[in-house]
């Protein structure tokens, strides 16, 4: 289910839960966009939380546009609680993830797979683009919602 945000002028943007198309993420989600929520601003945030394993990009690819990556502990009184091991190439390079990180990909670096592949206690997904659009890549079929 898209997510359709509430506009309260030209500042304020309430925002609305949206339902992830990856069928292992079942909570509900926000995001707020810039073509849709910020009059054109090249800024684009996805919110979601993780509870289980799943492969969430199969590719390696790039975009157009910089984009930042956030994992952290999902008690929102202890984000460096942080119990998962993510699976992230970037470049050449498959980076093992097991601590709260940021991860800087500029426009043009190839990125991908990304794999989550072990979640003891729930997480954060926060995923900026510097784009009007949210990071659109191809979702794998064992991901996908039906």
């Amino acid at each position: 289910m898209p997510i359709e945000n509430v506009k309260h002028g030209d500042y304020i943007v309430e925002l609305k839960p949206g339902y992830s198309l990856y069928k292992q993420i079942n909570a509900p989600q926000v995001g707020a966009f810039g073509e849709k929520d910020l009059l054109g601003m090249d800024f684009s945030l996805g919110w979601s939380f993780l509870t289980e394993p799943f492969l969430m990009v199969a590719e390696s690819h790039s975009h157009d546009f910089d984009q930042i990556i956030f994992f952290m502990g999902g008690d929102p009184s202890n984000i460096v609680d942080y119990d998962a091991e993510v699976e992230m190439g970037l470049g050449d390079t498959t980076h093992t993830i097991d601590y709260p990180a940021c991860i800087r990909i500029p426009r043009g670096l190839m990125h991908g797979p990304l794999n989550i592949k072990t979640v003891n206690k729930p997480i954060v997904f926060i995923d900026i683009t510097l784009s009007p659009g949210p990071s659109i890549r191809p979702l794998p079929p064992q991901s996908r919602r039906d």
